[in-house]
């Protein structure tokens, strides 16, 4: 009885939590799907007929959403691509006994708290400016032609500035696993004559499956609606070379006033996340059954 009595205490005093999680999640994606099937239009607020799927289908056929779904992808790849393998070489270094290890920790770790839009800003304007950028006076110092970053090699601009902001999470999560691994079983492999490639592929790499599993998921699911550094920098230019699908959205919604063609997007946005989310959380269930 007394267990039967706590539960339902528990519950009840959980309950207001799940309730407005519920209301904060439930009632903005009834809204959006509902006027995704209006014709809503902020240039002419109060006739919104009801379209049915015409607005699905032309952001569908919308010439920049093929452009938008490529840069997605390659833009979620490459920074997936560039932080699983930095972060296990930055684990594997900051697991070395040194001196002000430490503090050499927080530094590493500091650019994940550095907001979007300050960090795209700083890149754009102390770095990657090929005229004041630290970068750009490199490279006249060398008597090379300074690059123009965001014009010449936009979207690879983009995914290093992203990927300079998820490493830290990279790394922190993979030193975790990595200061978990039991130290006999290296000392004994490297007893028995296995090299450090051989210790690194063999025990250190399965070791870390998981958390790199984690690391894909979580990123992924962070990755997909990356907006802030493309305002600061391209604003999805030139042309659509770095419009991913929430710059797209955004495009449709704020800027061409179409509400219902956003509302669309972002209908699709979501159902494409979760079919991500799915296909990555059965990748870890059966990691984590191994």
């Amino acid at each position: 009885m007394a267990t039967k009595a706590s539960r339902t205490a528990a519950r009840m005093m959980i309950s207001p939590a799940v309730v407005l999680l519920l209301g904060w999640m439930l009632v903005p994606l009834s809204l959006t799907i509902y006027f995704s099937f209006l014709r809503y239009n902020l240039i002419t607020p109060g006739t919104n007929p009801f379209v049915g799927w015409e607005n699905y289908y032309w952001f569908l056929t919308d010439p920049s959403f093929k452009a938008a779904m490529i840069n997605t992808l390659v833009l979620v790849g490459g920074v997936l691509l560039i932080t699983v393998v930095g972060g296990i070489l930055m684990a594997l270094l900051l697991d070395q006994p040194m001196w002000g290890q430490g503090i050499i920790r927080i530094m590493v770790i500091a650019p994940f708290f550095v907001m979007p839009t300050v960090s795209g800003l700083i890149w754009k304007n102390m770095f990657m400016n090929p005229v004041n950028g630290i970068f750009g006076h490199i490279a006249q110092g060398l008597g090379v032609e300074p690059i123009s970053f965001f014009s010449q090699i936009p979207l690879l601009s983009i995914i290093f500035i992203v990927s300079w902001q998820w490493l830290p999470f990279a790394t922190l999560i993979l030193l975790t696993a990595l200061q978990s691994l039991d130290q006999e079983q290296l000392e004994a492999a490297e007893m028995d004559g296995a090299s450090w490639i051989s210790r690194f592929f063999y025990i250190m790499l399965p070791h870390l499956a998981r958390s790199i599993t984690v690391v894909i998921l979580i990123q992924t699911i962070f990755l997909l609606s990356i907006f802030a550094e493309i305002l600061v920098t391209t604003n999805g230019g030139p042309g659509t070379s770095t419009t991913n699908l929430t710059y797209l959205i955004y495009v449709a919604s704020l800027l061409q006033f179409d509400v219902g063609m956003g509302s669309a997007g972002g209908v699709i946005a979501i159902i494409l996340a979760n079919i991500v989310a799915i296909f990555l959380m059965r990748m870890i269930g059966k990691n984590l059954d191994a």
